[in-house]
């Protein structure tokens, strides 16, 4: 059985990844190093790591920053939450239904609410 899933993002932008993720969704850094940042939420399994894409402990092939990703995160507080990620510069879709934002590698955060 999954007990936890923890995507990995091969980024430029180490700095301003792990700062959007830490200011955004309150992720903290559990395993801090100087080409790698593993981001968890205290007392949850939900986890994210930052690793540069240039740093020779990655396969050459695995060596590039990510083209294209989608991500989907929900939040359990719809009013206080979604107002709060707006102001960080989330944005309402079309339909309402879910805001979305764009991290600084320009993976799409898709920000959804239990109705």
């Amino acid at each position: 059985m999954l007990i936890s899933f923890c995507p990995v993002i091969c980024t430029s932008r180490p700095v301003e990844s792990r700062a959007f993720y830490s200011r955004l969704f309150g992720f903290t850094a559990t395993h801090p190093t100087e080409w790698y940042a593993g981001l968890g939420r205290p007392g949850r399994h939900h986890e994210i790591a930052l690793v540069d894409h240039g740093h020779p402990a990655l396969p050459e092939e695995f060596r590039t920053p990510v083209r294209a990703v989608r991500i989907t995160l929900e939040v359990d507080d719809r009013a206080g939450g979604w107002e709060r990620l707006a102001a960080l510069g989330a944005r309402r879709s079309p339909d309402g239904g879910h805001l979305v934002v764009r991290d600084p590698n320009g993976v799409w955060i898709d920000v959804v609410a239990p109705n």
